[in-house]
């Protein structure tokens, strides 16, 4: 069974930055491209950014405009997420996600998800 651990959340003033991780265990880590969600309180999740297998293929969410960078260490089984410039809307619940295609963009098209990391922002 494929488990998966975020970490890196914590609060932070807007305009700050934060790196969240996802740990992959229990299968081959690069079988899988690899996305990230978020899910601010009372929403729906959010498609953030995926990344495809070898890391070649990256797609960001409409929302991101360039202060999200995603990447991945498959030999650490680890995907990252990169957050500058966070805004005061910015406060969710951070998710990492495996699948088949690192272009989809909701969350049925994702597999196993992994616990969650809260990220807060304050103005």
């Amino acid at each position: 069974q494929v488990q998966l651990v975020e970490s890196g959340g914590g609060s932070v003033q807007a305009g700050g930055s934060l790196r969240l991780s996802c740990v992959l265990s229990g299968r081959t880590f690069n079988r899988y491209s690899m996305g990230w969600f978020r899910q601010a309180p009372g929403k729906e999740r959010d498609f953030v950014s995926g990344i495809n297998w070898s890391g070649g293929s990256i797609y960001y969410g409409d929302s991101v405009k360039g202060r999200f960078t995603i990447s991945r260490d498959n030999a650490k089984s680890t995907v990252y997420l990169q957050i500058n410039r966070l805004k005061t809307d910015g406060t969710a619940v951070s998710y990492c996600a495996t699948t088949q295609r690192a272009d989809g963009r909701t969350p049925e098209l994702y597999g196993c998800w992994g616990q969650g990391t809260q990220v807060t922002v304050s103005s």
